[in-house]
């Protein structure tokens, strides 16, 4: 399930029976606020992605912060906790929200080495912000960038799940090295996110792998193989998907014209801007532009 939250989506992915992800992300140039009902049989995990993003609580009277690449876990077992979220422009969280019952079941035997799972703690509302491993960075953007087909969604954002779960509870641990070698390093993480930002700054005239891999200070293999790893797909095909979802974003405010749009996102001719919207999402930019009046 997708909706439309004020120039923002929201995405709502049931992944068993009392286990779900959420995709928070603002699309507009101001802040957005979101909210949603959480009962008090949940724990809550948030990781941003992106932005400088805010929880509220108390109808607004108290807000904890959630900066970029940190995550926020809130459980209060006496009362429901709202998710009550402002996203800054840009900027993203992935949520995950799982039923205390669902959650002792994953850790039956070491439920005891957890802080708020122990008799102390069990019943008292709990909350912890941490920042998030390279790994974890790795899997957040996955989750956010996935490239996967419609009928396995589910099945990748669960793995995805139990993934940034076990990284969360497993941090004096070392990231896979067989996985992805290089990935070790948290300062590689840094430049292949680098380098997306790059090619999306440049989205009309993007550099070459050659030159991306001189900027960021990475050899071409490693940014090939780094840039797969963590964001699901090659460095031009990532940016295909981008530039097109951005070129329809811009048909839908209805400011610009096909051929502007195209230019905006590098297509000199509007023939080639056509035919790579035809080739994203089946129809043409002129018959999606009907679409869109037909519905208003």
């Amino acid at each position: 399930m997708e909706e439309n939250i004020a120039q923002g989506t929201f995405e709502k992915t049931k992944l068993e029976e009392g286990f779900y992800l959420l995709k928070f992300q603002n699309l507009n140039k101001t802040p957005v606020k979101v909210q949603r009902n959480i009962n008090s049989s949940f724990i809550q995990f948030h990781f941003s992605g992106k932005g400088e993003n805010r929880f509220f609580f108390n109808n607004g009277g108290y807000k904890i912060s959630l900066s970029e690449e940190n995550s926020l876990l809130l459980y209060n077992p006496k009362r429901d906790l709202p998710i009550d979220l402002e996203l800054e422009p840009n900027g993203w969280v992935v949520s995950i929200v799982i039923s205390i019952k669902k959650f002792h079941a994953l850790f039956s035997e070491e439920a005891g080495y957890i802080s708020f799972l122990n008799l102390e703690n069990r019943d008292k509302q709990y909350y912890k912000d941490l920042p998030l491993s390279p790994g974890m960075v790795i899997a957040l953007n996955q989750v956010q960038n996935y490239n996967v087909g419609l009928t396995i969604r589910n099945l990748y954002y669960k793995a995805k799940a139990y993934e940034l779960l076990s990284l969360y509870f497993n941090r004096g641990k070392e990231p896979d090295v067989e996985q992805c070698p290089f990935l070790i390093d948290e300062e590689n993480v840094l430049k292949i996110r680098k380098a997306k930002d790059i090619v999306i700054a440049n989205m009309a005239e993007p550099p070459s792998l050659q030159e991306l891999s001189r900027e960021i200070g990475l050899s071409l293999k490693k940014l090939k193989e780094g840039f797969k790893q963590i964001y699901g797909d090659s460095v031009f095909s990532f940016l295909f998907d981008y530039k097109m979802e951005y070129a329809r974003k811009l048909l839908d405010s209805g400011e610009y014209n096909v051929n502007e749009v195209g230019l905006k996102v590098g297509y000199s001719t509007s023939s080639h801007f056509i035919a790579a919207f035809r080739k994203k999402f089946g129809t043409t930019p002129k018959k999606y532009l009907m679409s869109l009046s037909s519905e208003t």
